[in-house]
């Protein structure tokens, strides 16, 4: 069964989702593959949006943590400094799931600036609550189409801190969550290594190349000692992602066509 690039992608990071689970999503790819997962495999997975829209389960992929889709599916709606302090950082999030303009080997996720801070060759939507998911949800997923240009040897900025410069970083800084556990994206998954920490290819999609993986990658990728292929996408996501898709898509044509 033929599929693109994104949808492999997508439903590859839904897959690592449990059901049950109470993941803190970032809007965009992150957003698709959490209500994917809510919509197969993992119907109970309590999905939060940073707006404080708990247990959403929206029709429609929403546009921004601002979209009414979220408050209106939502068993209830609470204050941004709640769903920060007593839930966030309470501990109560066991992922986070998040992406960004760059990422590093250890994790590190720029959405601020590229370039200079202070003379930015572009300047990025920017932080949000993205480094507080990164640092407080038991572990990160984190997923982003790979490409030179967004996997870089050393990010820009530090918006969100993965694993900072490899090893214990992370520890010395008590930051409390385990950190990114795997980026997955268009080509294949990467994870960190046990102690060094740097991010290796650990699975590739079907009819992927570790070279076409490599000359996506701004930095010397190493790869597991037994890579593996993930699983090609089966009718019952492919189906399900397509109509979600499509019904946002109708949805958010209309809106504009009003507005």
């Amino acid at each position: 069964m033929e599929y693109s690039k994104d949808e492999i992608m997508t439903i590859t990071a839904a897959k690592m989702l449990q059901n049950g689970q109470v993941c803190f999503v970032g809007i965009g790819l992150p957003s698709a593959a959490c209500n994917l997962a809510r919509l197969t495999h993992a119907p109970e997975i309590v999905l939060i949006y940073e707006s404080g829209t708990v247990d959403t389960r929206p029709d429609v992929l929403p546009l921004s943590i601002g979209d009414d889709e979220l408050a209106e599916t939502s068993r209830m709606v609470v204050s941004v400094p709640e769903i920060f302090n007593y839930w966030l950082q309470a501990g109560k999030i066991d992922i986070g799931f998040l992406g960004g303009a760059q990422i590093d080997k250890y994790g590190n996720i720029n959405s601020t600036v590229i370039g200079e801070y202070h003379k930015p060759k572009v300047r990025l939507p920017g932080a949000g609550g993205a480094p507080e998911i990164a640092a407080n949800a038991r572990q990160t997923l984190v997923v982003m189409r790979q490409s030179p240009r967004s996997f870089v040897d050393k990010v820009d900025f530090i918006t969100s801190a993965g694993y900072l410069d490899g090893g214990d970083a992370r520890q010395a800084l008590g930051i409390r969550g385990e950190g990114p556990v795997a980026i997955i994206t268009d080509l294949g998954i990467l994870k960190p290594d046990p102690v060094s920490k740097e991010f290796v290819l650990t699975h590739t999609h079907p009819g992927v190349t570790v070279a076409e993986v490599r000359a996506q990658t701004g930095w010397d990728l190493k790869v597991a000692p037994h890579l593996a292929t993930t699983e090609s996408p089966d009718a019952h996501y492919l189906h399900t992602l397509r109509t979600l898709n499509e019904k946002t898509r109708l949805a958010h044509s209309q809106t504009a066509a009003n507005a």
